[in-house]
């Protein structure tokens, strides 16, 4: 099974402090990079974990605040100044467009690469991207601004192939991929050999989802019910509930409770708000009602 790695690029909100830096995080897998959000500086704390820009083909974007998108101009003129030549695909609410289409006429004018911007319609829950090995879906968000998270869902593999039986029944090389597929074997003498000797039930398939700033969603459960890792932001902890509410964020308690009521294996909680001082009373409160909880850090690598 390839790894399905997450790193945390950033995982602070809009007032950057000493500890934490704007929102970005990397889903890896298959030796491609699919980055989520893209805050201030995302391109030097990329460089300091030694991940690949080369490899980062699509760019998901979920609201047009600063501290989720500012970093995109740098990224894109780092990436030139690197020598990419392969097309990059941004994905983001349709507020966005404007602003990167001035960002890269002011800085990056003689790009030799293309960047396309796929507009995503942000109260729909849809497939937005789809390659061989991931489905990429949209999760509406309750915010100041149109906002959506996103839901990364493995597609099922083929079976593995059962080499001594294989071998047994002397099948040519060439029917491997048809076996895998899912085919039967016929013996010359018409004895059919099931899909299932042949072959072992395929990996099962990850799925990560990615919710950013939003109040309460109860909507949202039902899209990332059992999920095996959710990134829920948790910008207060349960004293500034009143400040969460005024700001449409949510707090240590409604992150868990979503991942409570969602059935996921893992909660992850960052997008820390610089007021925020006490990170170890955050991670207390959210593991009082779902105790598979973690804090999210820089740096940090999850496997998934």
């Amino acid at each position: 099974m390839e790894p399905l790695e997450l790193h945390i690029i950033g995982c602070g909100s809009a007032n950057p402090t000493q500890r934490h830096r704007p929102a970005c995080q990397v889903l890896s897998t298959r030796g491609k990079h699919y980055m989520i959000d893209c805050g201030e500086g995302t391109q030097t704390r990329f460089a300091q974990q030694r991940l690949s820009m080369k490899r980062v083909g699509h760019v998901f974007i979920s609201h047009a605040h600063g501290d989720h998108c500012l970093g995109l101009p740098g990224l894109i003129c780092t990436m030139s100044l690197l020598g990419r030549t392969s097309q990059l695909h941004i994905h983001g609410p349709r507020e966005l467009e404007p602003f990167l289409q001035s960002a890269l006429e002011l800085f990056c004018p003689n790009l030799e690469f293309q960047v396309n911007f796929h507009p995503v319609d942000t109260t729909l829950h849809q497939i937005v991207h789809e390659d061989r090995s991931m489905e990429v879906w949209s999760l509406p968000l309750r915010h100041r601004v149109p906002c959506c998270g996103y839901l990364f869902r493995e597609k099922q593999g083929q079976r593995h192939i059962l080499r001594d039986i294989i071998d047994m029944y002397e099948i040519p090389v060439s029917q491997i991929n048809n076996i895998k597929a899912g085919m039967d074997w016929t013996l010359p003498d018409g004895t059919i050999i099931p899909n299932e000797r042949l072959t072992a039930p395929p990996s099962p398939t990850r799925s990560y989802a990615y919710c950013s700033d939003t109040a309460p969603t109860p909507s949202l459960v039902p899209m990332i019910q059992g999920v095996d890792l959710l990134f829920h932001e948790a910008t207060f902890d349960q004293d500034n509930e009143f400040r969460a509410r005024q700001t449409f964020h949510s707090t240590t308690v409604e992150a868990a409770q979503t991942a409570r009521d969602a059935q996921v294996g893992r909660l992850l909680i960052g997008h820390y708000s610089s007021r925020m001082h006490d990170e170890k009373k955050m991670l207390r409160e959210a593991q009082a009602v779902f105790p598979q909880t973690m804090l999210a850090d820089e740096g940090q690598r999850i496997i998934i």
